[in-house]
């Protein structure tokens, strides 16, 4: 790994704390259960978050973070009894993560570099609690800026003719640097099926308008010949409907008659690289359960 993409920054992590995802059919029991079993292991709840989606016969969803002592020994038998005791009684899809155990982002991106910037200021001064593993693009043009951040640059050209085997390629890469989430920063390709199916729920898209209106191509440029006065930005999940993923987060801003293309796409440009900043960094924290079409952020 290299040496500034293992940096923890500002952020002070707890070794010893770690977060809790559950979602599950609601019936009555379902906190009272988890508390126990984390009480009986000796754990302290810090933080507790909770939604019931359509308390008649819905779904319910909860975040916990919590301190365990000597964690990492004792997280392998912690995950063991919380499947045994708790989770198979009510159906849950769940995990634990550890805090200490950094999320490794892989970040795609063109031409466009105003959303990679953002994640790397906000990779240097700790904000994003997260590796950055690699920056792959199809073009050359931000090279000298990331490898002089310490951070590996990969190039590969996509072409109609090409386009197979550089996605490949580009999955190996991924794979080689052990990411765990692809974050598509302003990285104007269309993903196929099988790079979405490998890395499911693990792709994030920013889309330069107000989901769902403008999907595709040039949504300013839609925008603008529609005479919207309010244009945003979207970050969603990646599915195979093309802009169609569970949405994560949104903003919009205010424009009038007097914007053309070239002022709402300047004016975009910043709720883009905030949008998408938020969303990875509520990713790699921990803080999003995906139910169908649907994200719950805590």
């Amino acid at each position: 790994m290299n040496r500034l993409a293992s940096t923890t920054g500002n952020k002070e992590v707890k070794k010893d704390r770690a977060c809790m995802l559950i979602s599950c059919p609601d019936q009555p029991g379902i906190v009272a259960a988890v508390s126990r079993f984390l009480h009986e292991h000796g754990a302290n709840i810090v933080q507790s978050d909770q939604y019931t989606m359509d308390p008649d016969g819905g779904m319910f969803f909860i975040r916990i973070e919590f301190d365990l002592l000597e964690l990492d020994r004792r997280l392998d038998t912690l995950i063991m009894d919380f499947s045994e005791v708790v989770a198979h009684k009510f159906n849950m899809n769940w995990r634990i993560t550890p805090e200490n155990r950094k999320k490794r982002l892989a970040i795609f991106v063109s031409k466009e570099d105003h959303c990679l910037l953002e994640l790397l200021w906000q990779w240097q001064a700790g904000d994003l609690n997260a590796d950055i593993a690699l920056v792959v693009s199809n073009h050359p043009d931000m090279r000298e800026l990331v490898e002089s951040m310490g951070i590996p640059y990969h190039v590969v050209p996509v072409t109609a003719e090409t386009k197979q085997q550089a996605e490949e390629e580009q999955m190996r890469l991924v794979a080689e640097a052990q990411a765990d989430c692809v974050v598509l920063a302003r990285y104007m390709q269309i993903i196929s099926p099988a790079f979405i199916k490998h890395y499911k729920g693990r792709i994030i898209n920013i889309h330069h308008s107000f989901l769902p209106a403008f999907v595709g191509g040039k949504p300013y440029a839609q925008a603008y010949n529609r005479g919207v006065k309010i244009i945003g930005a979207t970050a969603h999940y990646v599915t195979e409907e093309l802009d169609g993923g569970p949405i994560i987060e949104q903003d919009v801003q205010r424009v009038s008659h007097r914007d053309d293309v070239n002022d709402l796409k300047r004016i975009g440009r910043h709720i883009e690289r905030i949008v998408l900043a938020r969303a990875v960094s509520w990713h790699v924290e921990d803080r999003i359960l995906v139910h169908e079409n649907k994200t719950v952020v805590f």
